[in-house]
């Protein structure tokens, strides 16, 4: 198919598919002429993963880059599929930018800073030992988690019963079922069910946790209210 047609296939403008294609995330098409290339249906798939990525993964270009890289050059064994796919997507994004980030830091300065951060990281830590969990040292997970906690504490915000121990039980229920979805007899099919299962289900989860609070919300308090 000409670019046209990939365009109407996929519902993303000419415009767009062009810039994915001088980015690298859209690999070449066939060249039919000096200005013309052919596309196939590898490439309206590619489109569309690269569309969910950036759409309701919400995922900035260079996320999305890192993530495909994942993905065309896999690790040789799961657990490693399922460590690229955590620092592909490094630290949540939905936060803010490096800037907000970066500024959030500075600002720390007002409680101990660099001290404060290094508390934060080495309490996230002691968590995950706690819970008995393996995981890698160096995953951007951690930072996450020391961000969280942080977070919770500044806010005098009060957590369910049994507090992040149970949200953790809660976790790895649903994490032992997703890793049970990765097939074993297909590295392509793994690679993608673990790097595309990692970034995609969590646009779903929090999605439903605040469908499901609202609802919560209902029961407890009245429509009314």
């Amino acid at each position: 198919m000409r670019i046209s047609e990939l365009s109407r296939e996929s519902g993303v403008p000419t415009a767009t598919i062009k810039y994915y294609l001088r980015e690298g995330l859209l690999p070449p098409g066939e060249r039919t002429s000096a200005t013309q290339a052919r596309y196939d249906a590898g490439h309206l798939a590619r489109l569309r993963l690269i569309r969910a990525l950036v759409g309701p993964a919400r995922l900035s270009l260079a996320t999305v880059r890192r993530v495909l890289e994942t993905i065309d050059r896999p690790p040789d064994s799961a657990l490693a599929m399922l460590g690229a796919a955590s620092h592909a997507l490094g630290t949540t994004e939905q936060t803010g930018t490096e800037g907000d980030r970066a500024g959030a830091d500075r600002s720390g300065t007002d409680r101990s800073g660099a001290d404060r951060s290094g508390a934060d990281r080495a309490a996230a830590r002691r968590i995950v030992a706690d819970l008995g969990w393996s995981v890698t040292p160096d995953t951007p997970a951690l930072a996450d988690l020391a961000q969280a906690l942080a977070a919770i504490e500044e806010a005098g915000l009060d957590l369910i019963g049994g507090g992040v121990q149970r949200y953790a039980e809660m976790a790895r229920e649903l994490a032992d079922a997703e890793v049970a979805t990765v097939p074993t007899d297909s590295p392509d099919a793994a690679i993608r069910q673990a790097v595309l299962g990692t970034v995609l289900i969590e646009p779903l989860l929090i999605a439903l946790r605040r469908l499901a609070l609202q609802d919560a919300a209902v029961r407890r308090f009245g429509a009314g209210s």
